[in-house]
């Protein structure tokens, strides 16, 4: 028997971010087979500049509380554009 659905998904949840979180570049990853009850993403956003990666996470969870809560796991990568751009740099160069 499968697990119900969440009623989340992919797609709903990264316009979600994109909204709330004024993301520049949202990756939404549903990592439950379809039934939207795990979730992995990446959100870059400027409104995470001057915050530690803690305080990044924890205005994920508070902005985000509703659609987290009718998930089973929710797990974040937070960037700032600048850290973002640097990340894809550094990947480019390494597939060279």
């Amino acid at each position: 028997m499968s697990a119900p659905h969440s009623g989340i998904t992919a797609e709903s949840l990264k316009e979600t971010i994109t909204e709330q979180l004024q993301a520049e570049h949202v990756e939404v990853v549903d990592q439950s087979g379809g039934c939207g009850q795990m979730f992995e993403v990446i959100i870059v956003s400027p409104i995470f500049r001057e915050k530690k990666l803690l305080a990044r996470h924890r205005l994920v969870n508070e902005m985000l509380k509703d659609p987290i809560s009718k998930v089973h796991a929710f797990s974040q990568k937070s960037y700032t554009p600048e850290e973002w751009e640097k990340k894809q740099q550094q990947q480019q160069q390494q597939q060279q």
